[in-house]
């Protein structure tokens, strides 16, 4: 089967900087790259602010539209989160596949997902994410106005589907729940035994795994993809001088992380805020590093922030130019 064609859709508003817009649809390229797309088309649209129906512009989209037939695209990938609403019309408009950023990350982490607390994880973000979308979902869930053979049944299974939905999410939620309450016990146990824990966090691709490998004398696949590590790796490390302390390898971060996503892995990422030692692996040869640092930090407020110390580790420093030394 070959990989399906890709535009790229991105939006410049108000005060935003262009260069971020590039740098941004660039990282978006890499995450269709990962999903297994393969993009034949970028779009950067400059407004004042988000039109929103058509979320780039009426005359845009049309513009989009026929670049897309020339160009035999088959999805359509916004660089933003859209609404409900502007999906549904812009999906009409350009008559062929349309998602946004956020559910290209979720599709990624659904490939990525091995272990059982994974997928629950991973399943529990998505349907947080469709529950609001539901109605659009189909045509024949979309049919509730006025007019013969629209009325009562299409509403009542619509109502159902999302009823299913709710039932599906607190059913996961209480799996993730004990989950959590596991880890914690861990946690709990690990201290009262004085082993120390050391967490390695980053942005996606800085080389965490990499850095992991060597530390505990691991296989862990490590590749320049984003989000090769979905599923955390605990692994025991004895020092030289024949104290033990545990490692673990997290999923990466990534600017604008879904907060679906991040509410769903809370269980898992509670792992790197409650260690003894947090290394933040940064990719030192990245121009974009800076944002990417601040990109880490605000993940890891949202889960609670970190408790212990942290230590910066700068990664991939063989990458620098001489111009950045």
């Amino acid at each position: 089967m070959s990989p399906e064609r890709a535009a790229l859709v991105g939006l410049v508003t108000g005060s935003a900087r262009r260069v971020d817009a590039d740098q941004s649809l660039q990282e978006l390229a890499g995450l269709a790259d990962a999903a297994g797309a393969t993009v034949v088309l970028r779009v950067l649209q400059e407004r004042p602010k988000p039109d929103p129906a058509t979320f780039i512009g009426s005359g845009k989209l049309t513009g989009l539209a026929a670049t897309c037939a020339e160009l035999d695209v088959d999805v359509v990938i916004f660089d933003n989160e859209l609404s409900p609403a502007q999906l549904r019309q812009i999906e009409s408009r350009l008559e062929r596949k349309v998602i946004d950023r956020t559910q290209l990350i979720l599709d990624i982490f659904a490939r990525r997902a091995r272990t059982r607390e994974g997928k629950w994880q991973v399943e529990l973000a998505q349907l947080k994410y469709l529950l609001p979308r539901l109605v659009g979902s189909s045509t024949a869930l979309s049919r509730l106005g006025g007019g013969i053979g629209t009325r009562g049944p299409g509403e009542t299974k619509l109502e159902t589907d999302r009823r299913r939905i709710r039932v599906r999410i607190q059913s996961i939620q209480r799996e993730i729940d004990q989950v959590r309450q596991r880890r914690t016990q861990l946690r709990e146990r690990r201290h009262k035994r004085s082993v120390p824990t050391v967490a390695l966090v980053g942005y996606t691709n800085a080389g965490k795994t990499t850095l992991f490998n060597r530390l505990t004398n691991e296989t862990a696949v490590a590749s320049d993809a984003l989000f090769v590590t979905l599923d955390p790796l605990i692994r025991q490390v004895r020092l030289p001088d024949r104290r033990e302390l545990l490692v673990s390898d997290t999923v990466g971060f990534i600017d604008r992380l879904p907060h679906a996503l991040v509410a769903a892995f809370r269980a898992t990422l509670e792992e790197a805020t409650e260690a003894d030692l947090v290394m933040h692996v940064i990719d030192a040869a990245n121009a974009e590093r800076e944002r990417q640092v601040a990109a880490v930090r605000r993940v890891l407020e949202e889960v609670g922030g970190v408790h212990g110390p942290m230590l910066d580790v700068y990664n991939k420093s063989d990458g620098i130019t001489a111009d950045e030394q």
